[in-house]
């Protein structure tokens, strides 16, 4: 018989809500904590006229808040679970063909539509605790929208309590929003200063213990992780009252656990509930006055460069925090005890990241494939996917097959979009299947699904041990549902593959290779992660990561397997890449070569080769060569000729080249064609050097150079003398002074246009004098100079007028 249905406050908006959605096919309902939304509504839409023979699917975020809402409405309506009102979860189903409500969580309605798009028999979907943003939740109401196409009168309700009403309604078409109060007591908060030397679990445990001792009813106590609940609970266990029960409240539960926990403490007894945000919606846990706020969450970070999901410890967020502290009002007056700074409160991001915004992006990509979509923007989301980790899901995707170039879904996809699993998953039980081991592959599926099963080591191939032969409830339903699985993907009996090799068809990218130390690996992407040294598989020279948490280069490996050689060579032998590299040893001053099989980042092999690849090998020589251009081994001439082409470019223009030390070494270029064949730089010649110069200065330009720049000048004397192009102030020639005589004009170059800087000398080859000007040194301080070298050199002529003298390189003859 039905029990009487106390006053709710969401009672008052029952109406509203009856005249919106027969009025029109959407609402949005913004309901406080404490409203009674969650079990109150589905059951007031039962009389609907609209609804006829419908059914009413109701959305939940997790498998707990799923059986919990359907047990009230049980309990409100006097009836056995399945009859009028049921639920449908990952692993357990409890529903007949009397039942009307089904509650559902959001992955399992994703496989509804995907299964029947016009949701054949369903009358209206309710989305309850929408503002948690789940990824399924958003992909669910973006194919619930596109299914109207099929289904105009399927009614629509997005219900939360902390939600932008006004961005889900003009998602829904402008759909009227109903609000309603909640029905909170109040909840007196205080904040405890943090201790930064304490650890979490300390200052939890000394809360909870004051908390205790100070105020009465049940405590729940919201913490990050496990870990965190395991460690708490152990500082508590020896530290409590006689009439206090601890109770853990994570995912990883056994359902028959977590409903314990839910449950009000027995009659003269208290409670201390230790959960993760699980907690935080949904529930409502009688007799908690209590709530203990450790401040964090935990939640999955994908990161799209490694292409792999981690879990992170982030700060929760107002609303969260919000939603935690009413908890401890729900039923009556409480406390809440924030384990953080009252003034940090406003800096905590107002609302928890929607999952879509930092997920890993490949089942939704293989969902909305399956659905013929291969653009999300042409669903209605709330928030776009991400560009990146959308390119990164469908890199993924292609590696495995399932969709092609378009995004289309192959018949490896459509194989793989039947099953109700990552698509790394669904692709490591299909290709298990065509092995003939697909009930090994699916077991694997539920231990990397449902942590805990087959207990905790990081060693798969273990927990696959401990799981096959454990004979809990909670174990049964898992093998029940991974022979479902196998059988779904078409398997039949055959031998037995290693978990290494099941796990490497699902993670390709996470093979790993011992990096040397112990417990250290190189995943094939490139990242690096390590096991506790003192672990079996520290020393495997080859695992298959399936897990991992903390960042690119500080990995730590959760749960992995062995993967032997010969497994890996015939997995991955079309993937396996034999390469030779070239690299300059400096050392040696030569270009070295090494033959390396490589799977991505890992290196199978490595060994050294002989040079073949000689283009690479010049390019590398001659990059190593132009780091010391002055060092090469040029002639006197190839440098003179270097010079002179460098000054053309300086004075007249790029249309000469730039043979300075400085641009020779901007570009390896010059110097690659003329090495070939070699590889040590012992080996470069002067010769190499001349052929490169006759490439950068072509016949006919070192003909126009010679007639603007001649290389050497032709003295009066007859002498034929080199003009030095490289000197600091300019061209300059170095002459001994009597051989200018008889010359009435300065020496010059390029048609005239440049002087000479001529630097005079004695004729014991000592600078006298520098000039641009030979006919003004004549004319002017010649007589000085002459008279000083006169007396310094006797034998030699010094004439007063030079211009009328007879130029000579040699001495007077002795005696005149």
């Amino acid at each position: 018989m039905p029990i009487a249905m106390p006053p709710l406050p969401i009672d008052a908006a029952l109406p509203a809500l009856a005249e919106a959605l027969t009025d029109g096919v959407s609402a949005v309902l913004v309901a406080q904590p404490g409203a009674g939304k969650t079990t109150r509504v589905p059951l007031a839409l039962l009389d609907a006229p609209w609804r006829g023979e419908g059914r009413i699917i109701m959305l939940e975020p997790r498998r707990l808040a799923a059986r919990a809402a359907a047990r009230q409405m049980v309990r409100l309506l006097g009836e056995e679970i399945g009859q009028t009102v049921g639920y449908r979860v990952r692993m357990e189903t409890k529903v007949s063909a009397r039942t009307r409500i089904e509650v559902v969580t959001e992955g399992v309605f994703t496989r509804m539509l995907l299964g029947d798009p016009e949701l054949s028999g369903v009358a209206a979907v309710i989305f309850d605790e929408f503002h948690e943003r789940s990824l399924d939740g958003d992909l669910g109401l973006a194919l619930a929208l596109d299914a109207r196409a099929l289904r105009p009168d399927l009614r629509l309700l997005v219900m939360s309590a902390t939600i932008d009403g006004a961005s889900v309604a003009k998602l829904l078409d402008d759909a009227p929003v109903i609000d309603s109060p909640g029905r909170t007591f109040p909840v007196e908060t205080f904040h405890l200063e943090p201790d930064p030397l304490q650890r979490l679990e300390d200052q939890v445990a000394s809360a909870t213990l004051a908390a205790l001792r100070e105020h009465e009813g049940s405590v729940l106590v919201f913490l990050p992780g496990q870990g965190e609940i395991t460690r708490t609970a152990e500082r508590l266990a020896t530290r409590l009252p006689a009439n206090t029960d601890l109770a853990p409240l994570y995912g990883q539960l056994s359902p028959g656990e977590q409903d314990r926990a839910i449950q009000p403490a027995p009659e003269g007894r208290r409670k201390i509930v230790l959960a993760t945000s699980i907690a935080e919606t949904s529930l409502t846990i009688e007799g908690v006055r209590i709530v203990i706020d450790s401040g964090f969450r935990r939640v999955p970070v994908y990161e799209p460069a490694t292409g792999m999901t981690s879990l992170a410890t982030r700060r929760v967020s107002r609303a969260g925090a919000d939603q935690r502290r009413g908890r401890a009002g729900r039923t009556s007056p409480g406390v809440c005890i924030r384990l953080w700074h009252q003034g940090q409160s406003a800096a905590l991001e107002p609302f928890e990241t929607p999952e879509i915004l930092a997920a890993d992006l490949s089942g939704l990509l293989l969902d909305l494939a399956s659905w013929g979509v291969s653009d999300p923007q042409a669903l209605a989301f709330l928030d776009p996917p991400p560009a990146p980790a959308w390119a990164e899901a469908k890199a993924l995707l292609q590696r495995l097959d399932a969709i092609d170039e378009t995004g289309r879904l192959t018949a490896a996809g459509k194989a793989l979009a039947k099953l109700p699993l990552h698509p790394r998953l669904a692709h490591m039980v299909v290709a298990g299947a065509e092995d003939g081991d697909a009930q090994t592959a699916a077991e694997l599926a539920v231990l990397i699904g449902e942590r805990g099963l087959g207990g905790d080591d990081t060693d798969l191939g273990r927990r696959l041990e401990r799981f096959r032969t454990d004979r809990s409830r909670r174990a049964e339903e898992a093998r029940s549902l991974a022979r479902r699985w196998a059988k779904q993907a078409g398997g039949s009996s055959g031998e037995d593959q290693s978990p290494g090799h099941h796990l490497a068809r699902a993670f390709p990218d996470r093979v790993a290779q011992s990096a040397g130390a112990r417990g250290r690996f190189r995943l094939a992407n490139g990242r690096q992660a390590q096991l506790d040294e003192t672990h079996a598989l520290a020393g495997a020279p080859f695992i298959v990561v399936a897990d991992v948490t903390g960042s690119a280069t500080q990995g730590r490996i959760r749960s992995s397997a062995a993967l032997d050689t010969g497994e890996l060579e015939a997995l991955f032998a079309s993937h396996i890449r034999t390469e030779t590299t070239l690299t300059f040893d400096p050392a040696s001053g030569a270009v070295r070569a090494r033959r390396q099989r490589r799977l991505d980042a890992l290196r199978l092999a490595d060994e050294t080769a002989p040079v073949t690849d000689f283009d690479t090998a010049a390019k590398l020589l001659a990059e190593a060569a132009i780091k010391r251009v002055e060092a090469l081994p040029w002639s006197k001439e190839q440098k003179a000729q270097r010079a002179r082409a460098s000054f053309l470019h300086q004075s007249l223009g790029v249309d000469w080249p730039d043979l300075t030390d400085a641009a020779l070494a901007a570009d390896p270029a010059w110097l690659i064609p003329h090495i070939l064949g070699e590889t040590r730089l012992s080996a470069i010649t002067a010769e190499h050097l001349g052929s490169a110069l006759e490439t950068l200065l072509p016949w006919a330009k070192k003909q126009e150079m010679e007639k603007l720049l001649p290389s050497h000048f032709r003295a009066p004397s007859g002498s034929h003398l080199p003009i030095d192009y490289g000197a600091e102030n300019g061209p300059a020639l170095e002459i001994r002074v009597q051989e200018l005589f008889g010359l009435d004009r300065h020496p010059s170059i390029a048609d005239g246009r440049i002087p000479l800087l001529l630097v005079l000398l004695s004729p014991a080859h000592r600078p006298i004098q520098t000039t641009r000007d030979l006919p003004g040194f004549w004319r002017g301080s010649w007589k000085d100079v002459a008279r000083d070298l006169k007396g310094r050199y006797p034998r030699h002529p010094w004439p007063d007028d030079p211009i009328a003298a007879p130029a000579t390189s040699r001495a007077k003859p002795r005696g005149t």
